[in-house]
C-alpha cells in the first residue's frame, strides 16, 4: 500500500485535512489487512507520578491534585505542546502535586489518589480514568491513541498531534467556549478551535459525567466526536499530547479546579451588573450626553454608556475627531449624572496612524496584518502607553476591546488569522488562539499598575483559557436579528459557563439586521423584547446593534416590557452582586445550564434553553416569534414557586408555561431567600434603603448577602461584609446572622422587609407594599419566626 503524505503549509491548506489525514493514517495501519506491530512498552515511578516508554513515545502522567492529572505524551521525550503557556498560572500553584499511590503488575500500572484512579495498559499504551469506587470515567482508545504526523507547519518542524479517547453511550459534553451552530450538547459534533467573530475556541470539554479535559494548547485544533463511542481532540502544530483531566464530580468543583489552574474571577466594578446602553455608533459626544440626560429625565434605571467606533481620527491613535471636542468635560458630565463610560478600543491600527508607524518600526506589530503583537511584553507597553492609557487618562471607566480574535482587516475573511504568522511568542501556528488572553491581560496589568481604586472591566470578542483573571467579559459578536440567531445565543452562552468563563453577554436585539427593517417594525420590536427579557438575565446586561436608534424609547411598542425587565434587573441588583461574590469567593457560576445543580437527571442533559440565574431563579426565554406559551422542564425540588404570581407549582416534570409578550416565565426554587432592593436608577443608589428578603418556604435555605465600597480592590484586603441569612423549614424560623467584616461607608442600620412569598404575595417585579414583618438590623443577629 503506498504511504499517505499530509502536509499543511500556509493557507493553501484547510486544517480540517489534519483531522483526516490523522484518521487515514489510522486506517492504512488497522482496517486494510496490515498487523499492527505492538512497540515495546516499559513504565516507571516518579515523584509526582509515572512515566512510561511506548517505543519512540515517551508518556509523562503527572498527580496536580487528588483530581487533576496532567499528561503529557510524544516522540523522544516532550515536556510540553509548547515551550511556553501564558494561560496557566505557576506550576507551584496550578500542579503543586498531591499524595498517590503507584502499583504495577504484569498488564497494567496504575497511580491512585484520593479521588481517582489511572490505570495505563501494558499492552495498548493508553489510559483509563476511573473515580475512587473503580467507576470507569473515560478511556483513551485501544488502537493507537496518541498519534504524531511530523510536519512543516508555518516553517517549523512540529507535528500534527491527536489523542483519541472512547467516551460511554450516554454521557454529554460541554464546553469549548462559544459557538454558534446552536447546539448545547456536542454529542455527534465537530468542532473548530480557532477564533473567529461570534466563534470563541477555550479548548476545556465538560463531561455530565463529572470530568473535563482541558486540552492544553493554543494552537488551532478540532473535537471529533462524529461516531458515537470515538472522540479526539487534534492539533495543528505542537511537540506533545498535553492535556489535564479534571475531576469533580460535581460540576461547581470542576469549575474550581480548572480557574486553580488557570486564574481565579476578580469582581466587577458594582454598576457594571447594570444596564449598558449602545449603539452603532454615536456620532457625537453631544448625541451621548442627549441620550444620558433622557435616560435620567424619564427615570430610566442605567449605569453605562458606550462609545463605540470611528471616533478617532486615526484608528490606533488616542485622538478624536472634530465631534468630540471635549472628551474630559462630557466624561465629567456623564460622571456628575451617575453614569460610567465605556470606549472601544481595538488592537488593529490603521496603517497611516502615527502609533502604527512608530509600532512598525520597533517591531512590535504582526507582519501583514496590522495588529499589534500583544504576544510581546514590550508591545503591550507600547499600547498602553500610546494609546489605552492615554484614553484611561482622560476619564474613561471601562474598555471595549473589540476585534480580540484578531480581526486583521475589514471585511474580516473569516479564519483564525494568526495561524500563519509569526508572533514574538513563536509561531503563530502553535499560539493561533492566544490573543485575547494576552491582549486583555497586558491592559489589565497595565490599569492596576496605574490605579487601585477602580476596577478593571473590559468587554471583549474573544476569550481563551485562562482570560476569566483579566476583569473581561466576552459577548457573543456580530450575530444577525433574527429568532433563530437569538435561540442560539442561549446554548452559546451556556457553554461558554461550562468553559470556565462566568461572564458572557449579547447584543440585546442582534447587530445586523438582515432585512433591513426598521427599529420601529412591530415585528422586529418583539423580537427585541423577547431578547431583551433574555439579556436581563445575562451575567452582563446589554443592549448594541447596528441601527440608527436604539434607545429603549425607540421601541415605543414595547417600551413598559422593557422597562419592567429594566427595573426588575435593578431590583435584584443586592441579589446579583451577591452571587458575584461567591463567583470570585468560591469559584461560582452566575448563568447556570441545569446540568451543573441536577447532574444526576439525564432530562437535564441536553435542555440548552434553560438557566439558573444564580441559586434561586430559573430562566426561560422565550424565542418563537408569536409564542404566547413554552414548554418548561422543572427539576427536582419540593416545590417550584411561579416568581409572576407567587402561585407553587410542584417539581419535578415538564410543564406548559403561560408567556405572553411581557412575561418570560421564571420559577424559584424552594429553599431560596432573594434579596431585592428598592426602586433605584443605577447601582450605586440608595445604598442603605430598605431590602426586601423575599423567602420561598418548602425546604431549608440560605443566602450570604453580599456587599463592599464597589469601584475598588480594597475588597481584596478583607474591606467588605457578608451577612448571612438562613431559613430553617422545620422550625420555621429566618435568622439573620450576625454581620462579618466591614467597609468605608458601610450602612450601620438598615431596614429588612421580610415576606413569605404566596399566592399574589411577594409576587413580581413590583415593591411589595404589606411586608410580613419589618426588621431593623444594626450588624447583630435577628431571628424571626413566621
Amino acid at each position: 500500500m503506498s504511504p499517505i503524505i499530509c502536509s499543511a503549509n500556509g493557507r493553501t491548506a484547510r486544517y480540517i485535512s489534519i483531522a483526516l489525514c490523522s484518521s487515514l493514517l489510522l486506517l492504512s495501519g488497522s482496517l486494510v489487512g496490515q498487523a499492527r506491530v505492538s512497540p515495546a512498552i516499559s513504565v516507571e515511578q516518579t515523584a509526582h507520578g509515572f512515566a512510561a516508554k511506548i517505543g519512540g513515545e515517551t508518556l509523562h502522567v503527572t498527580v496536580c491534585d487528588g483530581e487533576v492529572i496532567h499528561v503529557i505524551a510524544g516522540p523522544g521525550d516532550p515536556a510540553a505542546s509548547s515551550p511556553v503557556e501564558p494561560w496557566m498560572l505557576d506550576a507551584s500553584k496550578s500542579c503543586p502535586g498531591s499524595a498517590f499511590h503507584f502499583a504495577q503488575d504484569s498488564k497494567s500500572a496504575s497511580l491512585t489518589t484520593a479521588a481517582l484512579k489511572v490505570e495505563f495498559s501494558l499492552k495498548n499504551g493508553n489510559l483509563t480514568y476511573k473515580d475512587s469506587q473503580g467507576k470507569s470515567l473515560l478511556r483513551e482508545g485501544n488502537n493507537e491513541p496518541r498519534t504524531y504526523e511530523k510536519a512543516e507547519v508555518n516553517g517549523e518542524t512540529t507535528y500534527h498531534v491527536t489523542d483519541r479517547f472512547a467516551p460511554d453511550f450516554t454521557e454529554a459534553l460541554y464546553g469549548l467556549g462559544q459557538h454558534q451552530n446552536g447546539m448545547f450538547n456536542y454529542r455527534g459534533a465537530t468542532i473548530e478551535l480557532g477564533q473567529n467573530n461570534t466563534d470563541v475556541a477555550i479548548p476545556l470539554l465538560v463531561s455530565s459525567k463529572g470530568y473535563a479535559v482541558m486540552w492544553n494548547t493554543a494552537s488551532m485544533s478540532y473535537f471529533d466526536n462524529r461516531f458515537p463511542t470515538e472522540l479526539s481532540f487534534s492539533t495543528l502544530a505542537g511537540d506533545a499530547v498535553d492535556y489535564y483531566f479534571i475531576y469533580g464530580p460535581e460540576l461547581d468543583q470542576v469549575i474550581h479546579q480548572y480557574r486553580s489552574l488557570t486564574g481565579h474571577t476578580p469582581l466587577f466594578p458594582k454598576w457594571a451588573y447594570g444596564f449598558f446602553q449602545s449603539k452603532d455608533r454615536y456620532v457625537s459626544q453631544q448625541e451621548v450626553l442627549d441620550v444620558a440626560k433622557r435616560y435620567r429625565a424619564e427615570h430610566i434605571p442605567i449605569d453605562g454608556i458606550v462609545q463605540d467606533w470611528f471616533w478617532w481620527q486615526k484608528e490606533g491613535d488616542p485622538v478624536f475627531n472634530k465631534n468630540f471636542p471635549d472628551v474630559r468635560g462630557e466624561l465629567k458630565t456623564l460622571h456628575d449624572e451617575h453614569f460610567h463610560a465605556m470606549l472601544s478600543v481595538w488592537g488593529l491600527f490603521d496603517p497611516d496612524s502615527e502609533n502604527f508607524k512608530k509600532l512598525s518600526a520597533q517591531h512590535f506589530d504582526i507582519y501583514d496584518a496590522h495588529v499589534y503583537d500583544a504576544t510581546n511584553p514590550k508591545a503591550r507597553d507600547f499600547y498602553w502607553n500610546n494609546l489605552a492609557g492615554k484614553l484611561f487618562d482622560m476619564g474613561w471607566d471601562a474598555f471595549w476591546l473589540d476585534s480580540a480574535e484578531p480581526e486583521e482587516s475589514w471585511p474580516h475573511s473569516g479564519d483564525a488569522i494568526l495561524r500563519d504568522k509569526k508572533l514574538s511568542i513563536g509561531s503563530g501556528a502553535r499560539y493561533t488562539n492566544l490573543f485575547p488572553l494576552v491582549h486583555t491581560g497586558g491592559v489589565q496589568e497595565h490599569w492596576k499598575e496605574t490605579t487601585d481604586k477602580k476596577r478593571v472591566f473590559l468587554l471583549t470578542r474573544s476569550a481563551f483559557l485562562g482570560q476569566q483573571r483579566n476583569g473581561a467579559t466576552t459577548w457573543s459578536g456580530d450575530i444577525y436579528s433574527t429568532y433563530m440567531n437569538l435561540r442560539r445565543q442561549v446554548p452559546a452562552g451556556l457553554n461558554f459557563a461550562l468553559s470556565g468563563n462566568p461572564y458572557w453577554t449579547t447584543d440585546i436585539g442582534g447587530y445586523f439586521q438582515p432585512f433591513a427593517r426598521p427599529a420601529n417594525d412591530p415585528a422586529y420590536q418583539q423580537l427585541y423584547a423577547r431578547w431583551f427579557e433574555f439579556g436581563a438575565f445575562c451575567p452582563v446586561f446589554r443592549t448594541h446593534g447596528h441601527r440608527d436608534h436604539n434607545e429603549m424609547w425607540t421601541y415605543d411598542k414595547v417600551e413598559p416590557i422593557l422597562l419592567k425587565y429594566d427595573k426588575l434587573r435593578y431590583r435584584l441588583m443586592p441579589y446579583i452582586y451577591s452571587v458575584a461574590w461567591r463567583v470570585t469567593n468560591e469559584d461560582y457560576t452566575i448563568q447556570r445550564p441545569l446540568v451543573m445543580d441536577w447532574r444526576g437527571d439525564e432530562k437535564t442533559w441536553n435542555i440548552g434553553d434553560q438557566f439558573m440565574f444564580g441559586p434561586a431563579l430559573m430562566v426561560n426565554p422565550v424565542m418563537r416569534e408569536g409564542a404566547t406559551h413554552r414548554d418548561v422542564y422543572l427539576p427536582d425540588s419540593p416545590v417550584w414557586y411561579d416568581f409572576w404570581t407567587g402561585d407553587t407549582v410542584a417539581g419535578r416534570g415538564w410543564i406548559e408555561a403561560e408567556a405572553p409578550l411581557d412575561r418570560i416565565p421564571l420559577y424559584v426554587r424552594a429553599g431560596s431567600i432573594v434579596p431585592m432592593g428598592p426602586e433605584i436608577e443605577y447601582a450605586d443608589e440608595a445604598p442603605d434603603g430598605p431590602m426586601e428578603l423575599r423567602v420561598y418556604t418548602g425546604a431549608d435555605g440560605s443566602f450570604n448577602l453580599y456587599n463592599d465600597e464597589g469601584n475598588n480592590y480594597d475588597y481584596q484586603k478583607g474591606m467588605h461584609s457578608v451577612i448571612p441569612i438562613r431559613w430553617d423549614e422545620a422550625a420555621k424560623t429566618l435568622t439573620i446572622g450576625a454581620r462579618e467584616g466591614e467597609y468605608p461607608g458601610m450602612p450601620k442600620e438598615r431596614a429588612f422587609k421580610i415576606v413569605w412569598v404566596g399566592h399574589d404575595h411577594g409576587a413580581g417585579e413590583a415593591l411589595v407594599s404589606r411586608p410580613d414583618k419589618t426588621v431593623r438590623y444594626s450588624g447583630a443577629a435577628i431571628s424571626i419566626r413566621r
